[in-house]
């Protein structure tokens, strides 16, 4: 029996590191078919339901920004999901996408985490830079005209600060010098690498009753084992948890 590969070759060897690197104002490309045409569909028929997300509303972030409110659902491995949901994570988690976000990101090692939003009207991310502990996503967009107009939002926005606002700010979209909205349609992508001005969001959704923005996000961390030992060591002599619930659903 043939193994279904869910990642489009031909599209991954396309992208180059050095020009990923040098895009501006921080490096981000916006792919499409980066998952073959032939198992898209089959990943969009069998998401996971509604009832099973948690809401994540009215959570003011630190450095003022407004809420990211969303329903989520977090990945971990062996819960019940449909099968080409697992096949396509754990397709991720293997050495193809695993080197290929290295090279992309010029680090050594790098574990994901894994989860899906679904936002419903109303629903906004506020510009802000990811954190420290974060150095990069890559968020798969997954309505179709079936379910979404175009014209609701959604789109994930990279904004251009000039190098001129902090990280720990809670500028307004009107106060950056660009913008540049991905494409969402169609088996679209983002794929960002995090810097110090790595500024992006969403604007606010407008869209009926009971439609959602559907997204499922590759959270990428360096892994670095020694420095992971020494904060194990840490939690050990301090009676803390060894393992956060973040470090839990890393893969």
């Amino acid at each position: 029996m043939d193994t279904v590969t869910y990642l489009n070759s031909a599209v991954l060897d396309a992208i180059d590191p050095g020009e990923f690197q040098a895009q501006k104002p921080f490096p981000w490309i916006n792919p499409q078919y980066f998952i073959t045409p032939e198992h898209y569909g089959e990943l969009l028929q069998s998401l996971p339901d509604l009832a099973r997300f948690t809401p994540f509303f009215g959570k003011q972030r630190k450095h003022g920004q407004a809420s990211h409110d969303r329903y989520i659902l977090d990945y971990e491995r062996g819960m019940d999901i449909a099968q080409p949901w697992r096949d396509f994570v754990e397709e991720l988690c293997g050495a193809r996408y695993r080197d290929f976000i290295c090279r992309l990101l010029n680090v050594p090692h790098v574990r994901f985490r894994f989860h899906w939003h679904f936002t419903p009207n109303g629903g906004e991310v506020s510009p802000h830079c990811d954190s420290k502990g974060k150095i990069g996503s890559q968020i798969f967009y997954l309505n179709t005209p079936d379910d979404w107009d175009w014209r609701w939002g959604g789109e994930t926005v990279i904004l251009d600060d000039g190098g001129r606002i902090p990280p720990d700010n809670a500028p307004a979209f009107d106060d950056f010098e660009a913008e540049f909205a991905a494409q969402t349609q169609d088996n679209r992508s983002i794929l960002f690498g995090r810097r110090g001005n790595s500024w992006h969001g969403v604007r606010r959704i407008n869209c009926p009753e009971n439609r959602y923005r559907k997204v499922f996000i590759v959270v990428f961390e360096e892994y670095r084992p020694l420095r992971m030992a020494m904060k194990k060591t840490r939690r050990l002599l301090t009676g803390s948890q060894l393992v956060t619930e973040k470090e839990r659903l890393m893969y």
